[in-house]
């Protein structure tokens, strides 16, 4: 009798042993942290990165080729600099020429470069971070500012040559000048500057001669370098821009959920939220951190930005030499001084503020709504 007791007992517990495991496999995956390196994570947060910059851009695309108009010095645009009714005189000529859709001309490239660009980024930002703030001790500013600045240079290296093309067809106004998009290309790839001839003097021994004209002959002129005009002042300005972005961004959403105020500006977690995520922002709160994010960041890297623009459109204004970073400084210091380097910066105000804060908002948002 015992031993039949004791056989019932054991098998009992077999049972109870074999559904336990089912039983936590089930209910696993909501209390599991995520693995941000798994390859579910990273297309998650690339495709909500992507969706992100893409609304952004469409909500402030005309504002932006205004302000690219106005940064390059656009002969047709120059009068209109410097006030806030030339910027919408500036708008107005733009209607009144091409019709709606000459307000959003290049929009098509941007969304191009925006989506692949915007997906690198806040992919990237994730992933650095996962490897550079590995716990709450870790989450300190210049962790943060390191992340965000690798995060973006990753993005432009990638994406850059799409940005010229942008570039170049919203700079464009001429009413007879409807280029494609493979017209823009085949003309950036063609696009020489003046040959310069090096002065060689009237004795120099002939092997000098030879390696002058030798150098002269091979130096790149024209082809896929010219796609990256600009790229060097781009990585400097992107250093302060992204990184002070994400930066502000994450130190004014942990404000934002400070526990005195977080009753008013965060929103229940959801029952599908990973362990460890804090509590969502209200939709004003989030727009909020992503707002002054913009701010913080455009401040900090719009002198550059004006040089990365001057750079780009090197090919369509002037002689076509290919400036350096120094020599384009100089030249807009000439030209406009000081405040040479902040044309457009209310422009640029108006429209990066709302841009950042669509963007962050639709990325949280995005990642709530994927799972992650």
């Amino acid at each position: 009798m015992l031993t039949g007791r004791s056989r019932e007992v054991e098998a009992a517990e077999r049972k109870t042993l074999a559904i336990c495991p089912t039983d936590d496999d089930a209910i696993a995956p909501k209390s599991k942290k995520p693995n941000k390196q798994s390859f579910d994570y990273i297309w998650r947060s690339a495709v909500a990165g992507g969706l992100a910059g893409s609304a952004a851009k469409t909500v402030v695309a005309p504002l932006d080729r205004v302000k690219i108009l106005f940064q390059a010095s656009n002969p047709q645009f120059a009068k209109y600099t410097g006030s806030w009714f030339g910027v919408v005189t500036a708008m107005k000529d733009i209607y009144k020429d091409d019709g709606p859709r000459g307000l959003f001309r290049g929009h098509s490239a941007t969304l191009l470069r925006i989506f692949p660009y915007a997906a690198i980024k806040f992919l990237a930002y994730e992933q650095v971070r996962t490897v550079m703030i590995r716990g709450p001790d870790q989450e300190t500013p210049i962790r943060r500012l390191l992340s965000g600045s690798l995060a973006g240079v990753t993005s432009v290296f990638f994406t850059y040559p799409l940005e010229v093309i942008r570039v170049r067809l919203a700079f464009e106004t001429k009413k007879d000048s409807r280029s494609s998009l493979s017209d823009i290309c085949k003309r950036i790839y063609k696009e020489e500057p003046p040959k310069l001839r090096l002065p060689i003097a009237s004795g120099t021994p002939a092997v000098v001669a030879n390696t002058v004209e030798a150098v002269q002959h091979i130096a790149p002129r024209s082809g896929l370098s010219n796609f990256y005009r600009g790229f060097s002042a781009t990585i400097m300005g992107m250093l302060p821009y992204a990184g002070m972005s994400f930066l502000t961004h994450d130190t004014a959403g942990d404000i934002l959920r400070h526990p005195k105020i977080a009753q008013y500006t965060t929103l229940p977690k959801p029952d599908s939220s990973p362990p460890g995520k804090p509590a969502p922002l209200r939709s004003w709160a989030e727009l909020f951190a992503g707002g002054v994010a913009g701010l913080v960041s455009q401040t900090s890297a719009y002198p550059l930005e004006v040089i990365r623009r001057r750079m780009q459109v090197g090919g369509a204004v002037g002689d076509g030499h290919r400036l350096h970073v120094g020599e384009t400084a100089r030249m807009i210091f000439r030209e406009k001084g000081v405040m040479g380097f902040w044309v457009g910066l209310s422009i640029g105000y108006v429209k990066v503020v709302p841009m950042v804060a669509v963007s962050f908002y639709v990325y949280e948002r995005g990642k709530t709504w994927l799972g992650i």
